[in-house]
């Protein structure tokens, strides 16, 4: 039987299908069973092979044989995005690099990005998680996917492509931006299913109507929007503009990318593929878990891959945990949509973006004083974000000419660095708000929209 075979298909009890129903609906005793068994299993991979793991654990006065139960978990130790970088590019990796067959990479706050390795297994089971998602929302073999996620080095686009061959579907690689093109190739190749932040999905529908289209001249019937933090409020617009099922997925790079957890049908929470990652929520001060329904921090352990196994990762990303059964059959817990960040860093269109990666720009320029401010706001449904500078009373002399490609210059260097378009905003010494204790470095206009 192929990977794509329908037998392989079951529905599941919302509209949606199982791509994998033994392992989709297991019993929650064996399900528990078996992450015990993986984790051991990639806690002596990890011990074997990775330097810094051995070298944690020990410090821990943790083996890999003493792990038993799920409450032996908070004896082991916590992985960061700073370790990743400090390990750049392959010191995270259980497989000497003649064993990576693809490398994918996250940006960074100092120049290094988090790398993501990935064996030919590890492609294997990214591509089924990724079928589970695409089936959640209805998607079968002979549909036709406009993935308009961003190719490359960012895991969304590749994540996506490959999982819908895996399904068997059709993939239309179209990729981001060029929305005339989109909504051409959209009705042209008769598109069933759509996938790209739900940011841009926003725009497309908008767009859409801008040309006269109403919801039913446009054939997709489900999206899978992710890469940014979004609302059931902003959902419902993107349904009525598209006339979609709009569904959240969630991943990360450090995990593999998308396919962490996705939404089916019944829209209460993301179905997290336990039988391949462990979730914890932890009080993101003490470090403590929290019980079930308490809003902490997000913390991954990788249960199956082989390139780069990670250790109670934490995400940063502030949600709750829902263990209550979900009427489409699945038996996996949910978690909410994130609320929020444990840490500074702000998510612009699917770019993670790090205050310090501005402020290292913008200190670099000896024309720009040590006061500046970034403020993100949201127009129309696209996110956008200023970058306000403090210069010298000289530079405010030269003429406006002068100024435009001062200007020019600033923004260029800003988008070298984090591959996004910030609009800089030049400002007079000593008119941007000074505070008696810590500087308001951000100010994000889009929190309660």
């Amino acid at each position: 039987m192929s990977a794509s075979s329908p037998e392989r298909l079951a529905p599941d009890n919302a509209g949606g299908l199982m791509w994998e129903p033994a392992a989709e609906s297991l019993p929650t005793h064996q399900l528990g069973e078996l992450q015990i068994q993986r984790l051991r299993t990639m806690l002596e991979n990890a011990y074997a092979n990775v330097p810094f793991y051995r070298k944690k654990l020990d410090a821990a006065g943790v083996k890999p044989g003493d792990v038993s139960c799920h409450g032996d978990l908070a004896d082991l130790p916590f992985t960061t995005k700073i370790d990743l970088r400090d390990h750049y590019p392959f010191g995270m990796f259980a497989r000497p690099r003649d064993q990576i067959v693809r490398v994918h990479a996250s940006s960074g706050t100092t120049g290094n990005p988090t790398t993501v390795g990935y064996t030919r297994a590890d492609i294997d089971t990214w591509g089924d998680l990724i079928a589970r998602t695409l089936a959640a929302g209805g998607v079968k073999p002979g549909d036709l996917l406009q993935n308009a996620y961003g190719y490359g080095l960012f895991t969304g686009g590749l994540g996506l492509h490959f999982g819908a061959e895996r399904l068997g579907c059709t993939v239309v690689p179209i990729s981001g931006g060029n929305t005339e093109r989109q909504l051409k190739i959209m009705r042209d190749f008769g598109a069933t299913a759509l996938s790209c932040t739900p940011s841009y999905a926003m725009y497309l529908g908008d767009a859409a109507r801008d040309r006269g289209l109403r919801p039913e001249d446009l054939p997709i019937r489900v999206g899978f929007h992710g890469a940014e933090p979004w609302t059931n409020e902003l959902r419902l617009q993107i349904e009525a503009g598209l006339g979609i099922d709009a569904l959240d997925i969630y991943g990360l790079s450090e995990m593999g990318g998308p396919g962490v957890a996705f939404e089916c049908l019944c829209k209460a929470g993301m179905h997290i593929n336990e039988d391949h990652y462990i979730a914890e929520i932890i009080d993101p001060e003490t470090l403590r878990p929290l019980p079930e329904g308490e809003v902490g921090e997000l913390v991954f352990t990788t249960l199956s891959r082989e390139a780069q196994p990670l250790i109670r990762y934490r995400t940063r990303d502030l949600c709750s945990i829902i263990s209550a059964p979900c009427a489409c059959g699945r038996t996996s817990v949910r978690m909410s949509k994130p609320i929020g960040r444990s840490d500074d860093m702000l998510i612009i269109r699917g770019v993670n973006v790090f205050p310090s990666q501005i402020e290292e720009v913008l200190m670099s320029i000896p024309e720009i004083e040590p006061h500046y401010q970034i403020v993100v706001d949201r127009k129309g449904y696209l996110d956008v974000i200023e970058v306000w500078v403090e210069v010298g009373e000289d530079l405010f002399a030269e003429t406006m000419g002068d100024l435009e490609r001062f200007q020019r210059r600033v923004q260029a260097q800003i988008y070298n660095v984090l591959n996004i378009q910030a609009a800089v905003k030049l400002k007079e010494p000593k008119t941007i708000q000074r505070s008696e204790g810590k500087a308001v470095r951000v100010v994000d206009r889009r929190k309660g929209l």
